[in-house]
């Protein structure tokens, strides 16, 4: 059934099933963790153009509700993204090798970094402070980018609207945890939902008749049985 109901959302947001392999997976996060400068919020914006428009593993949605995840979750955010889809694609097995596919090349070129930096004494040189200063400015780009796309996936409402802002403003001009941040949206967002989920049943049931409405309809319902009554005794006259 959850195969059936998966099958059917890929068809109908236009992305087939398909079969991935172990090796797609591991070169896939492999290349995002290896081109990739800035941390995981920089990698959004390249995993999406990857997995969403690319190679159509995921859609937009999923996309959205897996970094949401991975937000929420201690670890990573590109981690915990990339464990995430490797478990959808491939299972434990497929969640392990993506992850240890987008964790590899930082873990090599830090390594390597390390020792050629501690030996040379990058850390006094020109180039090397004009290069990451340049790399610096483009992460930022890659940031905002990602959160642009985030948000255009977001459901447009009043409520999510003031959620942002006030999320947003706490995180900037407070000291607040922003694992309570998170914490707070989550709660907020299911009593926003349950009380959205009851107005909505409460406007659908009908409204209670009037006194003269209710008098309409019991005369309504005399003049229909009248008539049943009618076209009985004239069946009955015409079968004697």
């Amino acid at each position: 059934m959850k195969k059936s109901v998966r099958k059917q959302r890929n068809i109908e947001s236009g992305n087939k099933p398909q079969k991935v392999s172990l090796w797609q997976l591991f070169v896939t996060f492999f290349k995002t963790g290896l081109f990739t400068f800035g941390g995981g919020y920089a990698m959004i914006a390249i995993l999406e153009k990857e997995l969403v428009s690319r190679k159509r593993w995921i859609t937009n949605e999923d996309m959205l509700d897996m970094l949401v995840i991975a937000e929420s979750t201690p670890g990573v955010i590109a981690v915990n993204t990339a464990t995430s889809v490797g478990f959808r694609m491939r299972g434990v097995l497929g969640a392990i090798i993506a992850t240890l596919g987008v964790v590899l090349p930082s873990f090599v070129i830090i390594t390597a970094l390390f020792f050629v930096i501690d030996k040379f004494n990058l850390e006094s040189n020109t180039w090397y402070k004009a290069a990451f200063t340049g790399i610096q400015a483009c992460v930022i780009i890659l940031i905002v980018n990602a959160f642009v796309k985030m948000a255009s996936q977001v459901e447009k409402s009043w409520f999510s609207l003031i959620l942002a802002l006030g999320s947003f403003a706490v995180a900037v001009f407070t000291n607040f945890n922003i694992i309570f941040v998170i914490l707070i949206g989550g709660a907020l967002g299911i009593v926003y939902s349950l009380i959205a989920e009851h107005v909505a049943k409460k406007k659908s049931k009908p409204l209670p008749l009037t006194e003269s409405e209710r008098l309409d309809e019991v005369a309504e319902e005399g003049r229909e049985n009248s008539q049943e009554n009618k076209t009985d005794d004239s069946e009955r006259g015409d079968e004697q």
